[in-house]
């Protein structure tokens, strides 16, 4: 009888340590890559297909890790609201349920476990701002902004008229938000959330809700926010958006604006945030990419590639929109399918693998000291760390440049690491339209 006794405790002990209940499979944990060493796909599971699209996922998994992606961050998978709706992923009818569209909560949490194997991490949109007008808090009236009739009201100064604006004024709906969100970390195993319209959400519930979610034990979380305010930061975000980032990056390409104003915008969004933060820098996203492709607001694809160099390498915080390194040509709707040709555009798809590939390798490309050189046209700076120096020359124009290159630099011979050849440069550099060229000292 001791015996038995003492087996069966044992056993039990067992389950306990693997974080499992008898007869539960253990949530599986990826170890996170340090904020500045991310590289972030986003799915939006509308280009995927039109139906059971987290196993239309699933199968271009190592597609997407073979671009150095090491967290893939799934838009809003949860079901859509159909009231009011205008069939939007952020229109949320239940935030722990999926939408059937893409597949089962189980599908979901398998697709999670195999990213995890492939040694990517999975964050999911989490959309704190407001409901669909029939997700089930709505019957809790006082969880919602209201009217001076008492009329539930749309998020104010916006057009967003399929969504219940929530009340963070009220605590019960603090308290289930958050709990909401535990449940995504402790029972499908993602490893954080990008935050939806993170601006609109007041500062004490970012920091209620993330000082809960880090407290969870032996987890490890991370936390973007959509949005530029300061104090995501003092919240307990990791990385929120670099906007300006975009709108210097569209006057330069777009407006003929001199190419240094990047560096100043880039020192000054750097300059606003604490040590050990990043900013989340793209040429397109689902928001972006509904209104233009990066191809045709960059130029042409050659215009696309050199904005894509210049937003990645200077300063790191890196996003690739899942469509983009596939070519499309077309602005996406994220509010119905889109089909995407993923085998169309061989050779740019190889492009992105190798431009991610020296990021990944070389740390002195995303997050070694940086030293500008400013000029009109070109974009040219050098990284450098400890065991690296990186040059950069990218051409911001759509015509033929010449660019005087660093004194260092000047008659040294050089690797191209793009081609991998060996080269002595001269005191001049001469780039073709939209060309960059990348050199190792």
């Amino acid at each position: 009888m001791k015996k038995y006794i003492f087996v069966v405790s044992l056993l039990c002990l067992l389950a306990a340590c693997t974080g499992k209940r008898q007869g539960e499979a253990a949530v599986e944990i990826a170890a996170l890559p340090a904020v500045e060493d991310v590289v972030m796909y986003q799915v939006n599971p509308r280009v995927f297909a039109p139906e059971k699209s987290f196993k239309a996922v699933e199968r271009r998994l190592d597609s997407i890790q073979a671009l150095g992606i090491n967290v893939v961050w799934f838009m809003p998978i949860n079901e859509v609201g159909q009231e009011k709706s205008v069939n939007s992923p952020y229109c949320v009818k239940d935030y722990k349920g999926v939408n059937p569209e893409f597949g089962t909560l189980d599908e979901f949490k398998a697709l999670v476990a195999t990213c995890h194997q492939k040694g990517m991490n999975v964050i999911i949109d989490w959309v704190a701002n407001h409901t669909s007008w029939d997700n089930a808090w709505i019957a809790n009236k006082e969880w919602y902004t209201q009217d001076e009739a008492g009329n539930i009201i749309f998020p104010a100064g916006t057009g967003w008229k399929d969504v219940a604006d929530l009340n963070f004024d009220n605590q019960e709906m603090r308290l289930a938000m958050i709990e909401a969100m535990k449940f995504w970390v402790t029972e499908i195993g993602i490893d954080g959330f990008r935050c939806d319209a993170a601006d609109f959400v007041p500062f004490d519930f970012w920091k209620q809700a993330l000082d809960s979610l880090r407290a969870i034990p032996e987890r490890s979380l991370l936390m973007l926010a959509e949005g530029k305010r300061r104090d995501h930061f003092d919240a307990g975000f990791d990385m929120n958006y670099s906007w300006d980032f975009l709108e210097s990056l569209r006057d330069v390409f777009v407006k003929d604006a001199p190419a240094q104003e990047l560096f100043a915008t880039d020192k000054a969004e750097y300059d606003t945030i604490p040590v050990g933060k990043v900013k989340l820098r793209f040429t397109t996203n689902h928001d972006e990419s509904a209104k233009m492709s990066p191809i045709k607001e960059f130029g042409d694809m050659r215009g696309s590639m050199a904005a894509f160099v210049l937003t990645t390498y200077l300063h790191g915080g890196a996003l690739i929109y899942g469509s983009q390194e596939a070519g499309y040509p077309e602005a996406i709707n994220f509010f119905t399918y889109v089909p995407v040709d993923w085998t169309g555009n061989g050779e740019l798809y190889q492009e992105y693998c190798r431009l991610m590939a020296l990021y990944n390798e070389y740390p002195a490309i995303r997050k070694g000291g940086l030293t500008t050189y400013p000029q009109p046209d070109v974009l040219l700076f050098e990284k450098q760390d400890g065991k690296d120096r990186v040059l950069v020359a990218v051409n911001v124009r759509n015509r033929e440049v010449n660019v005087t290159l660093p004194q260092e630099w000047n008659g040294h011979p050089s690797k191209d690491m793009y081609s991998g050849t060996e080269e002595k440069l001269e005191a001049e550099l001469s780039l073709c339209p939209y060309l960059y060229r990348i050199f190792k000292y």
